[in-house]
């Protein structure tokens, strides 16, 4: 009962991670132990069914999902916003979005039509697939093979050169070895889905608005109900479920006003009453509900030399917003089948471990500041929009150059941007304290308007560059121009900021911005204030 790699737990972190390992390394004998039973049902109510450019490439370009994503999932119309906070009039406050699809690919996830045919395609590829499997004990060993004891019908003991713990928000691992850490980033979320199509672009009559959009999609993005201290999604499945969150800060909306199915209507009322509506007409077709507490959280450790990992929720978890899960899933699955392949070759892989960890990290924490103490700006109809635009430019114009161009790995790159790299991830942080700054000094103005990402030239084309492809040479002038751009970006929301606030304090992000001069954009990157 002897394997290569034995993964614990058989989601979307185990699964494509069985998959990548199988890809790279064909001769491998992986088995997944996985709790559930299966299948699972349509609209499996899990976290993670939106999926943005990192996550998306990483299932249909990485793994060759594509023909399974364009015929079972939607592809998904981009991230929107509505200003709706206690309206009903959604075509009467300030809308955030693209008129017209981008380049570079999103996709609506149905869960359990996407596990179900991972499941499916591991066992095609010859990788063992145990179900029902309850672990009761990983003993990890220095040298020699780890152990895992499991459950069936019988009790199991397999052993394994390599452990990886992608066993969800459980973390076996994680909580085995008390890695857990408490990243200051203090938010609840409770959902549900309904089995029926919840129809955004019905929620007006007026012909002027849904001439701002193409082809009546908006159903199709991920829709943001966005208020002070939290934001509400809409997803629409390929089931024909609708899946609807509520995301808080704690200090803001307790979860305790929105823990069960009742409360969270009383909420939706006060805060979003046009979708309340529309979830009381629909009740009977309500087909579950969860709340969760405190769902953001880091960890000490997800990669060892010593022959273990942690993937997804099983090491850290940041917020839906944005969906960063399934990026983080990607970007973990390939440093874990980079030090595998390594170790498999006779290489010592304890430097790589700890620099693909720091390089994670690095990504995690970048990633953290777009959320840490930002959830009261999310009402503003101002600062709120340029955050989106600034948060975008740093995961296109920096995170994904790396994904896309397979440089995770590369470590002799990373080492010629360090400077770079630095540099944004200092001015980033300096960009989200000025933006709170800026939204608890203003009282926004909230027109009927559209902001139109796609109307913006620059925007557009950092999307469509992400499928361009690079030798080394292209790839630091890539980085180092887009580093460019993000203090162009940082420089004109300064701008804005001290236009909308007088005198704000914005000495840390000047002091950013001087450590590399850079002049303003020839013509604006943001849009027009509000009049």
């Amino acid at each position: 009962m002897k394997r290569d790699v034995v993964i614990v737990g058989g989601g979307l972190a185990g699964l494509t991670l069985a998959l990548q390992l199988r890809s790279r390394l064909p001769a491998l004998a992986i088995t997944v132990l996985e709790r559930n039973e299966l299948p699972l049902p349509e609209a499996a109510h899990k976290v993670g069914e939106s999926t943005v450019e990192i996550g998306a490439h990483y299932l249909d370009t990485v793994l060759g999902l594509d023909g399974h994503l364009r015929e079972h999932q939607l592809r998904k119309f981009g991230f929107r916003f509505f200003f709706s906070d206690r309206r009903d009039d959604i075509d009467a406050v300030t809308e955030l979005g693209a008129s017209t699809y981008l380049h570079t690919p999103g996709y609506q996830i149905d869960r359990g039509i996407l596990e179900n045919f991972l499941c499916e395609r591991v066992r095609a590829h010859g990788i063992e697939l145990i179900t029902g499997a309850t672990v009761r004990e990983i003993a990890l060993a220095d040298e020699g093979p780890h152990q895992v004891r499991f459950v069936t019908d019988a009790e199991t003991e397999l052993a394994a050169d390599w452990l990886v713990d992608a066993s969800g928000r459980a973390g076996l691992l994680r909580q085995q070895l008390g890695l857990k850490v408490d990243n200051g980033h203090h938010a609840n979320a409770a959902w549900f889905r309904l089995s029926t199509r919840v129809e955004i672009d019905d929620w007006s009559a007026d012909a002027d608005w849904h001439a701002r959009c193409f082809a009546r999609e908006r159903w199709l993005s991920t829709n943001h109900l966005v208020g002070p201290g939290y934001w509400v999604w809409l997803i629409p499945l390929s089931s024909g479920s609708h899946s609807i969150g509520i995301v808080a800060d704690e200090a803001m909306h307790p979860l305790r006003s929105f823990n069960s199915f009742e409360r969270a209507l009383d909420w939706l009322r006060t805060h979003q009453p046009k979708l309340a509506g529309i979830v009381e007409r629909e009740r009977d077709q309500l087909q579950d509900f969860i709340a969760l507490r405190h769902f953001s959280y880091g960890c000490k450790r997800v990669f060892s030399a010593k022959r273990w990992a942690l993937t997804g929720e099983a090491g850290l978890f940041l917020d839906p917003f944005y969906s960063p899960g399934t990026d983080f899933i990607a970007i973990s699955n390939t440093y874990i089948t980079e030090l595998v392949a390594r170790e498999r070759a006779g290489e010592s892989i304890e430097m790589h471990a700890h620099i693909f960890e720091q390089i994670y990290f690095s990504f995690y924490e970048s990633t953290l500041a777009l959320y840490r103490d930002q959830y009261a700006m999310f009402g503003d109809a101002e600062a709120m929009p340029a955050k989106v635009i600034w948060d975008y430019a740093y995961y296109w114009g920096i995170l994904c150059q790396f994904f896309f161009q397979h440089r995770l790995t590369d470590i002799v790159s990373l080492s010629r941007l360090k400077k770079e790299l630095n540099a944004a991830q200092a001015i980033n942080l300096r960009v989200q304290e000025l933006l709170r700054t800026w939204a608890r000094a203003q009282q926004p103005a909230n027109p009927a308007r559209m902001l139109d990402q796609a109307a913006l030239p620059w925007f557009a084309e950092l999307n469509r560059s992400l499928g361009d492809r690079l030798d080394d040479a292209g790839f630091l002038a890539r980085i180092r121009r887009n580093t460019t751009l993000l203090h162009e970006l940082a420089t004109e929301i300064l701008a804005r900021a001290r236009q909308a606030v007088p005198g704000i304090d914005a000495n840390e992000l000047e002091k950013a911005l001087a450590d590399f001069a850079v002049a303003p954009a020839a013509s604006p990157l943001l849009f027009r204030p509000a009049a």
